[in-house]
């Protein structure tokens, strides 16, 4: 606040001694208020504020005399520290002006009224400012800091809705600060769905791995998302650079071999060993041994793997297909994969169609050669158990990284 308000002055003061300047005054107030420009400018301000009782003790002053004596008050008492008497010199000066002028005024009002924590009075200042055209950076923050401290929550929502809408329906990215109020907001209110969709924006247009982090953290959380997607969950964190802990290593290679995933499984155990995050430690000699495990399995599903496909062809239902054909993909090899997915969800009786919508996407993604299908794919997969949400956030990931 303090950093605002300063930036907020010091452009009142550049109004104030650029009026100065330019204004025919007669020399009994001009040079008073000339000398109080360039105290100013030295940052001597209780001496510029001296300098102005001296141009307002000359009798007989015209109007545009008075008008640029407040000016020069204003400025010189907001940042001399005398916040009353700015307010009181602003007060004066804001009827005689119009347009921009008055909406600086306006602005500088908002500011003093807040340094005096008058909440009701820098609002009412401040949405008077932009209602002038006022647009600056600073209020906009002041107005998000009065709304905080008052609580009014409601009001940061539709505020902060109303510049993220405007933004894209003028074809520009929302401010991100924009769009963390708008979440923030839409928290403390209860509304998770809106929620959700400013999450979705925010990856959107600004998909930074802190981003990530905070969305893969709660979506577990979330009422009725399923425990079978945890693996999927860490697929995305692992994605995204939020995976980075020996623990989570450890779960997400272990979670991989127990789907059947062996080759993705050791994948995961290497890249652990290679960030160091495994093969360290008092548990040194179990992260080993996960490998090696990872490392026979693996061998055994490549034995085996081209014998299960040709038994799940002959099978009643596409289950298996579905199975193998990802576990092709986990082994580098979608080419194989894709068809074998596509198979099975033709041939139907699957346990969990929207499952399997899930692992086409994600194969194609890993496919490398039809991303737009990819996203479509991910995009249709529905459900309220947390299948619909990975499949939307893939789709993000793929639509933000190349």
């Amino acid at each position: 606040m303090k950093k605002l308000h300063a930036l907020a002055a010091a452009a009142m003061l550049a109004v104030a001694i650029g009026a100065a300047q330019a204004q025919a005054v007669r020399p009994e107030v001009g040079k008073p208020l000339q000398q109080a420009s360039e105290l100013l400018r030295a940052g001597k301000a209780k001496e510029a504020l001296a300098k102005v009782r001296e141009a307002d003790a000359v009798g007989g002053k015209t109007a545009a005399e008075q008008t640029m004596i407040e000016r020069m008050r204003g400025a010189a008492a907001q940042r001399a520290g005398d916040t009353a008497t700015a307010i009181q010199a602003f007060e004066a000066l804001f009827p005689k002006l119009s347009g921009a002028d008055a909406a600086q005024v306006a602005e500088q009002l908002a500011f003093a009224f807040s340094q005096q924590k008058d909440w009701p009075r820098t609002s009412q200042w401040a949405q008077k400012a932009q209602s002038l055209g006022s647009t600056s950076p600073q209020l906009k923050q002041l107005l998000a800091y009065v709304q905080s401290q008052s609580g009014d929550y409601s009001a940061i929502a539709r505020e902060a809705a109303a510049a993220v809408s405007a933004a894209e329906q003028a074809g520009r990215r929302p401010e991100e600060g924009d769009l963390l109020r708008l979440a923030d907001a839409q928290q403390r209110t209860g509304n998770a769905a809106g929620q959700t969709a400013t999450l979705d924006k925010l990856l959107t247009y600004y998909p930074k791995k802190e981003y990530w982090s905070i969305f893969l953290g709660r979506l577990p959380r979330k009422s009725g998302f399923s425990d079978r997607f945890s693996l999927d969950v860490m697929r995305l964190k692992l994605a995204t650079g939020n995976l980075s802990k020996t623990e989570e290593f450890m779960e997400m290679a272990q979670l991989s071999l127990q789907a059947g995933y062996p080759a993705e499984g050791k994948a995961i155990i290497e890249k652990g060993f290679a960030s160091g995050a495994l093969g360290q430690g008092p548990e040194a000699e179990r992260h080993k041994r996960l490998r090696d495990l990872a490392i026979k399995q693996e061998g055994e599903s490549k034995a085996s793997i081209e014998q299960r496909a040709k038994d799940a062809a002959t099978a009643k239902d596409g289950n298996d297909l579905v199975q193998i054909g990802y576990a092709y993909v986990t082994m580098g090899q979608a080419d194989k994969g894709i068809p074998l997915i596509e198979q099975g969800i033709a041939k139907g009786g699957l346990k969990r169609p929207e499952d399997a919508k899930l692992r086409l996407g994600l194969a194609l993604l890993q496919g490398g050669k039809a991303k737009a299908k990819a996203v479509q794919t991910l995009r249709s997969v529905q459900g309220n158990d947390g299948g619909a949400d990975l499949g939307r956030l893939w789709a993000l990931y793929a639509q933000t990284n190349g």
